[in-house]
């Protein structure tokens, strides 16, 4: 059964197997120190992947909709000109005063009709993307953080009633 010490812990060597038999406490509050750093620095990389992820697809989706809106000027561009080119005929104009101002021949009369018009408010609470992004990665954190200090207190107390069993 040989013995080696690596790292400052002191290994037993049983065929394949090795086994911790006892960490010192250098080496645990390197572990302390250690294992927060770690987490915070993955968590912290995992944001910023998921926060660029958002933005991205933000910014592909508001593409696409100036994209559509493009398209609709153009259109829009389109009918502008041939509306032009129609405004150059007397007839057109006098059609277009008439159905659209009120004007009127000599001898014709303007009948009005009114209708209502039930106008409904809807209200929208929108609730940016973002901010439920954040609240649950907050709340995940808090929540990785908890199962961690239970599973260390939990570690601890079955060190110390291995300790009580062995005495």
């Amino acid at each position: 059964m040989p013995i080696i010490l690596k790292n400052d812990i002191l290994i037993l060597e049983y065929g394949d197997v090795m086994a911790n038999k006892k960490m010192t406490k250098t080496a645990r509050r390197r572990l302390t120190v250690i294992t927060p750093i770690v987490f915070l620095a993955i968590g912290y990389c995992a944001f910023t992947l998921i926060t660029t992820a958002i933005s991205i697809y933000k910014l592909n989706s508001e593409e696409a909709s100036l994209k559509e809106e493009l398209n609709d000027l153009k259109g829009e561009s389109k009918e502008l000109k041939t509306e032009i080119n129609k405004l150059q005929d007397k007839d057109y104009v006098a059609r277009y005063a008439r159905e659209n101002y009120l004007y009127t021949r000599d001898g014709e009369y303007v009948i009005k009709s009114i209708e209502e018009e039930e106008k409904t408010e809807k209200k929208s609470f929108e609730i940016q993307e973002e901010y439920i992004f954040y609240g649950c990665v907050t709340v995940g954190s808090l929540v990785l953080f908890y199962i961690i200090l239970k599973a260390r207190k939990h570690r601890k107390l079955s060190k110390k009633s291995k300790k009580k069993k062995s005495k």
